[in-house]
């Protein structure tokens, strides 16, 4: 690995730029383009979060760590981020409802035992539209009810995750009081909105699959999402190399697609507007995992 990968530390610089300028000058201009140009900005930092979790730019992980501290997307502390989303890249458990942190999967037993109004809610928000509007809360109450779980049983990870939380949100506290011209409502959308972006992205990363090597997803767009996404929605490919920076993946795909797609079983889409077209209003799979076998006592 190189000692400084620059192309991930300027776009940390740029990004902080970009919420820097929605939250002030933009902001006295159009409050709603501010909001937008910040959403995307606290996005966009949420990817860069992810290159860090894999160890970039620099070789130093304090160093890294210390590059995304301010917790700009104010919800999920960064040190369970890295946590959770490590297990998740433990291939062999991929969409498991208990073992993946970051399965949209149900277990079929649970399912069956939830009232009518949250099954309702659960298959609203298994469409694309459903997962943007709806997700974000949906998620993040998920997300809270099993750390607060884990926190009560005495997980010390957790407990520390939340912790070094309180500090990560001094500096974007401080500077919504004392330098941004953007009300706190407005910055708290924008926030929503990036998490809402993350998961269009999210939204198909896995599906139920007998093998653990067909479960991930190549999304073969170049376009505006791709870029925001930091090319992770080359997916498949980032599981298969998760020490590889954003930047080198679409080359890494493109001398191996067609061992990539063997690999996958064809779990290929063209586009994200392709994606948009088949399941913005429809799911693309149920929300009980359709091959999940409880473990054998």
């Amino acid at each position: 690995m190189r000692k400084v990968e620059w192309p991930t530390l300027g776009l940390l610089v740029a990004t902080y730029g970009c919420i820097a300028l929605g939250t002030t000058w933009l902001a006295t201009l159009s409050l709603p383009l501010a909001i937008v140009l910040t959403g995307i900005a606290i996005s966009l930092h949420s990817s860069l979060c992810h290159e860090i979790i894999h160890n970039h730019p620099f070789r130093s992980r304090r160093l890294n760590e210390a590059l995304v501290l301010p917790a700009v997307g104010l919800i999920v502390p960064y040190l369970r981020f890295r946590d959770t989303h490590l297990a998740h890249h433990r291939d062999e458990n991929l969409t498991d409802p208990y073992d993946d942190p970051e399965s949209n999967f149900w277990d079929p037993a649970v399912w069956s035992r939830m009232p009518r109004w949250q099954q309702r809610l659960m298959l609203a928000n298994n469409t694309l539209a459903g997962r943007m509007i709806l997700g974000p809360l949906v998620g993040t109450f998920c997300f809270l009810r099993l750390e607060l779980r884990a926190a009560r049983a005495g997980d010390a990870r957790v407990r520390q995750g939340w912790l070094w939380h309180i500090p990560a949100l001094v500096p974007v506290a401080l500077w919504l009081a004392l330098v941004a011209e953007m009300p706190v409502w407005a910055y708290l959308l924008a926030a929503y909105l990036s998490h809402a972006l993350q998961k269009i992205r999210t939204f198909l990363e896995h599906r139920a699959h007998e093998r653990a090597r067909g479960r991930t997803v190549i999304v073969e767009d170049r376009g505006p999402l791709a870029w925001l996404f930091l090319n992770n929605n080359l997916h498949l490919v980032h599981h298969a190399h998760p020490n590889r920076p954003w930047y080198e993946l679409p080359a890494l795909y493109a001398r191996n697609r067609d061992n990539f797609l063997r690999r996958n079983d064809g779990y290929r889409y063209r586009s994200y507007a392709e994606v948009f077209a088949r399941y913005l209003t429809r799911a693309k799979d149920p929300v009980p995992h359709p091959l999940w076998q409880p473990p054998a006592e």
